[in-house]
């Protein structure tokens, strides 16, 4: 896979194109050199992952990608080691999010056993059909559902859509067949932390995005319940029909879980579908330690579970869960005869799980999440759990200990969030100027590290504060010494940004 290989392969398909690898799979003499450069491409930039002299990202302007890759597509077809050339390229431009410093997202690290299972996904197998049927069932166990219901979405946002569907039909099942046309107005509860795919999703479904009514948040970013109860009985006494409630078990920013037993007990008291986004928060449920945060969790009606995040599946891989059975059917299902016979002779049509979605065609997302658990099983997830919560600990007594740092909040989660606070603010009285050089100081270190490559942290603001870091802390392969790296460089940064700031214009003194 190195130097000289590469020549080797290119010189091997420079004139060789496309055609001539899409025939005679059997005799053809060339099919398996190009997959296999192919696929030494991929171990190549899976290896630089692992390596912390690789830089996170070779960061490049849209203007500087231009000139480097020929994006034009054109009449003439390029030859095959043309191709392999676009797939280095691709990988040497895009950010490495397997890397140990790639804190950006809500994923993060590189599960060898399930990127295996997506390369092997091929499509119209019944085996599969079981391992989704496994999968969904292993986590409707884990959840505390005794029957339920499943289904693999193309992303955590759709699986919350779904949501908003059921409990729209939930209240009103004539909606499938009428519309909105004779509904009352209707209103989907969620917090001031939440995700923005309820916003999205209403206005998608036809509510309107006016019809999301946002509940306020503690200070450690939890649904405040009381105002939850007075937003539901403000609603009810103008006619509007709250249809669903969601809580959230981990949110984006700071990592919180809702209170799942009071808000389902007010969902009861209102009968309002109650919905649960752990999109990146249902990895707790492996947790014996850890699991108390999802206290409840069998009270709902709905789940999204996404396993591309903390679970480490490659996109993407989230399900959507039920309690009750029968319902995604009911609600999405059409009696296609075509596509959906009842009367087939050759296995139990209950497994089909065609009529569950509004998708026709679907991709197979089962393989990858079933060949991993069958390798981790529930253990190996949870051990990566408490692995990423002693990253978080340590990070945080560093953080507490250390001039200049200082926490936006006390985490629950892995989500640890913070300021950097440079010598020449540090002073400072706490007023609008210095939260103004504060808010403008986290863009600047964040674009000195891209820039850099030396690792990826995100920022932003939250109600009253001022742009902050936030680090995620999942990746398996990141240690403490990269917790220390990671400190020292925003110091270092921050400091840089600041003396440069400082630093008088140079030119020609003025007449």
């Amino acid at each position: 896979m190195d130097t000289s290989f590469n020549e080797l392969m290119d010189s091997k398909f420079q004139n060789l194109y496309d055609d001539e690898i899409q025939k005679n799979f059997n005799q053809n003499p060339y099919l398996e050199d190009f997959v296999h450069a192919m696929v030494n491409i991929i171990i190549k930039y899976m290896k630089n992952c692992h390596d912390r002299s690789q830089k996170v990202i070779e960061f490049k302007e849209p203007h500087e990608l231009n000139e480097l890759i020929n994006f034009d597509l054109e009449e003439k077809p390029e030859n095959l080691a043309a191709l392999m050339g676009y797939c280095r390229q691709t990988l040497q431009y895009c950010a490495k999010t397997g890397h140990s410093r790639f804190y950006n997202q809500l994923y993060s690290g590189m599960d060898v056993v399930s990127i295996c299972g997506e390369w092997a996904t091929y499509e119209i197998a019944p085996v599969f059909l079981l391992m989704e049927d496994a999968v969904l069932k292993r986590m409707r166990k884990l959840i505390g559902f005794h029957d339920g219901d499943g289904v693999f979405a193309p992303g955590g946002s759709l699986s919350n859509m779904f949501a908003i569907s059921l409990a729209r039909y939930r209240k009103f099942p004539e909606s499938k067949s009428k519309g909105l046309y004779s509904l009352p107005r209707m209103a989907v509860l969620t917090s001031n932390h939440s995700h923005y795919s309820f916003q999205k999703g209403v206005n998608f479904m036809g509510l309107g995005q006016d019809n999301v009514f946002r509940v306020n948040c503690d200070s450690e970013g939890r649904m405040s319940i009381s105002d939850l109860e007075n937003k539901i009985k403000g609603l009810l006494s103008q006619d509007i029909i709250p249809i669903m409630v969601n809580a959230t078990c981990g949110t984006t920013v700071y990592g919180a879980f809702d209170s799942l037993e009071e808000i389902a007990d007010l969902c009861q008291k209102y009968d309002i579908w109650f919905h649960i986004d752990a999109s990146w928060g249902g990895v707790v449920l492996f947790s014996d330690r850890k699991r108390y945060l999802m206290k409840g969790v069998h009270q709902a009606d709905s789940i999204t579970w996404n396993a591309h995040k903390f679970m480490g599946c490659p996109f993407q891989c989230s399900a959507f869960l039920t309690r009750e059975k029968g319902k995604l059917q009911e609600c999405n299902g059409d009696p296609v005869s075509y596509l959906f016979q009842q009367d087939k002779l050759t296995y139990d049509v209950s497994y089909d799980t065609g009529n569950k979605t509004i998708q026709c065609g679907r991709r197979i997302d089962a393989m990858k999440i079933w060949l991993m658990w069958k390798g981790k099983g529930d253990e190996g997830f949870a051990k990566k759990l408490h692995h990423a919560y002693e990253l978080t600990n340590y990070l945080i007594e560093k953080i507490q200990n250390r001039e200049g740092f200082e926490l936006v909040h006390q985490p629950t989660y892995v989500n640890v969030c913070f300021w950097y606070i440079p010598k020449a603010i540090r002073n400072l009285p706490d007023n609008e100027i210095k939260k103004t050089k504060l808010s403008k100081l986290a863009p600047q270190i964040k674009a000195g590290m891209t820039k850099k490559g030396s690792m990826m942290v995100n920022y932003q603001p939250v109600d009253d504060k001022v742009n902050f870091f936030r680090m995620i802390l999942i990746n398996y392969d990141t240690t403490f010494e990269d917790m220390d790296f990671t400190l020292d460089e925003i110091e270092m940064l921050g400091e840089d940004e600041v003396t440069c700031v400082a630093k008088p214009a140079l030119g020609p003194k003025p007449i």
